[in-house]
């Protein structure tokens, strides 16, 4: 029992040097805790991290028109994110503009450009080339550029946008099926031929028809069409009259396709008198969908071709990574689903 007391005491003692105690000095940290304090830092500022490079960005068609809206959403969306210096040059979609425009561009000698890439290898390549060893970092979207792909991918390249001629052709083969066509049916294809890379989702289109024995007329898109969809009303309307028996009606075109349900009542048609397809979602097609006026669109989502690329190059030029290949044109639109996409589509991100 006397040992008690004693016990309690240096209990006490022990209390007191450890309320006494002073704190140790910290530890410095290891190098890998400071790398991980160093990233921690950078993410807390990911809006700005890429606030010292400089892109110059193509959208593809004319400013504030359909699906050319979507991508420049995107890529707006992307500089809001990352704090990107973004300078947008609006063509048209004519080819022979872009190139002039690219070799505009390169002049400036901004970080990065983010290209269409429409006019095709043969007339980009040099151009890329010389912008490459300028040091300039070149990715592109909506159409490929295999030969700069293959040499620049190491340094950037990257691609974002619908394997074009898979695309046509899944959606010719979707809408034969669709609209229960059979062999010797008249199909029109209003398309871009013409353009080396990207009339290879026109082909994609015309060879899913021909495979399912149709007849089909195919109709290039001039160039006061490829500019503003309404001008191709007369061409629109003058086959139609004169093949009263067309049954399918696909327009290469996000244009085009936004515009579907004007060509028909200015040809005097109903929303059921032609099976009409197309490519690419915008507000204006969100209408025609619900009214029977365009049957089917496919959807390569072009806001993620806007917002990908200037990612890309802000990565490419700041962490050195590789281009990457995204592929965006997998999905079909109709009267089933419009309404699940429509608040997208109101605010021009599908």
């Amino acid at each position: 029992m006397k040992r008690l007391p004693l016990l309690i005491g240096l209990v006490l003692v022990l209390a007191m040097l450890a309320a006494c105690t002073v704190p140790a000095t910290p530890v410095p940290p290891t190098a890998a805790a400071a790398a991980g304090n160093q990233a921690a830092a950078a993410a807390s500022d990911a809006p700005g991290w890429c606030s010292n490079v400089k892109i110059v960005f193509f959208p593809g068609g004319g400013a504030g028109t359909p699906f050319t809206n979507n991508v420049y959403n995107g890529a707006k969306q992307a500089q809001a994110d990352l704090g990107a210096n973004v300078q947008y040059v609006f063509s048209d979609w004519d080819p022979q503009k872009m190139i002039q425009q690219f070799s505009e561009a390169a002049a400036t000698k901004p970080d990065g450009i983010a290209v269409m890439g429409h006019p095709g290898d043969e007339a980009f390549s040099p151009l890329i080339d010389k912008a490459e060893a300028d040091g300039i970092i070149v990715t592109s979207q909506n159409t490929e550029l295999p030969t700069s792909f293959s040499k620049y991918q190491g340094n950037g390249f990257g691609y974002v946008g619908a394997v074009n001629y898979t695309a046509g052709y899944n959606l010719g083969k979707e809408a034969v099926k669709r609209a229960a066509l059979k062999s010797g049916d008249r199909a029109m294809v209003w398309g871009l031929l013409s353009q080396p890379e990207r009339g290879k989702r026109t082909q994609g289109v015309i060879d899913a028809l021909e495979e399912a024995g149709l007849t089909v007329d195919y109709l290039e898109i001039d160039n006061a069409t490829n500019a503003d969809a309404s001008a191709g009303t007369p061409t629109f309307t003058g086959y139609v009259s004169a093949n009263p028996d067309v049954k399918l009606i696909v327009t290469d075109h996000g244009g085009l396709t936004a515009t579907q349900e004007t060509y028909l009542k200015a040809a005097g048609k109903g929303p059921d008198d032609i099976y009409t397809a197309g490519f690419d979602l915008s507000p204006a097609t969100l209408p025609a969908v619900r009214g029977g006026w365009t049957d089917l669109v496919i959807d390569q989502q072009p806001w993620l071709q806007g917002y990908i690329p200037i990612l890309q190059i802000c990565l490419a030029k700041t962490y050195g990574f590789a281009g990457m290949l995204i592929d965006t044109g997998a999905g079909f639109a109709n009267k089933d689903n419009i309404e699940f996409l429509a608040p997208l589509v109101e605010k021009e991100i599908r």
